[in-house]
């Protein structure tokens, strides 16, 4: 099956990690799709750094789909006043904030709680930042993999044809979606690391049966066992790279 290669979290803030995330894919023959943010927790606006808007179009011209990935990639606390329709779920509310927020990532699961409003707003904001920037957006990825339901309805009001969370890939304006699995790896404990390290040696097989998605963060890049690992993956993967996320499902 084909192998889907991304890397996440592409912001002026991570540029010396994004360079040697993508270092390692041109070495393997791969073009991976990039996962950008528009203003990395609110704190590297990509209008702010042209320098490195010109090596983004400069990619996406080599053959790099370029995919909105969230608008800031961080949550609200949960006692932040716009989380009131959130805290008004009551308990089971509670309990998925904390899981997206706490357990799938560090507070990073940006649209897990967001109205549709909000969402909205978000999107629009997002696809205005990178086509001024001179990008074409090939596809939407929530930070964290983790959005409602529902978003998958206004991504495919908008017209996007590729977006994907933990467990399938998805064309919102085509209606399709499949089982895909994921192999990425998580940094943030020495357990989470060594942990994910296990779950990506023990998943390859699944590629027998499905598509798979090898998604890098650049925060893998400050570990040498976690890009000694990618580097394993991607010769693992080398002849069956997907060039477009699309191409998933074929």
């Amino acid at each position: 099956m084909a192998v889907h290669v991304s890397i996440h979290d592409v912001s002026p803030a991570w540029e010396r990690e994004v360079d040697v995330a993508l270092e390692m894919a041109h070495e393997a023959g791969v073009r991976p799709a990039l996962l950008v943010v528009p203003d990395f927790h609110g704190r590297a606006p990509l209008a702010e750094h042209p320098r490195f808007v010109e090596r983004l179009r400069a990619l996406e011209a080599d053959g790099h789909e370029i995919y909105l990935h969230g608008y800031y990639h961080r949550s609200r606390r949960w006692d932040d006043p716009d989380t009131r329709a959130t805290r008004e779920g009551g308990a089971a509310a509670r309990l998925r904030h904390l899981f997206a927020q706490k357990v799938v990532s560090a507070s990073e699961a940006e649209f897990s709680d967001v109205s549709r409003d909000e969402a909205v707003a978000r999107l629009d904001a997002g696809e205005r930042v990178l086509r001024d920037a001179g990008l074409t957006i090939a596809g939407f990825v929530a930070p964290a993999w983790s959005m409602p339901p529902w978003v998958l309805e206004l991504l495919g009001e908008r017209g996007y044809r590729f977006t994907e969370d933990h467990l399938r890939i998805h064309d919102p304006a085509g209606r399709r979606s499949r089982p895909s699995v994921v192999l990425n790896y998580a940094s943030r404990t020495p357990a989470r690391l060594l942990s994910s390290v296990a779950w990506c040696r023990l998943a390859r097989p699944a590629r027998r049966l499905l598509p798979a998605r090898i998604a890098i963060h650049p925060a893998d890049m400050r570990y040498a066992l976690l890009r000694s690992e990618i580097a394993s993956l991607l010769s693992w993967a080398a002849g069956d790279f997907a060039a477009t996320g699309d191409a998933l499902f074929s």
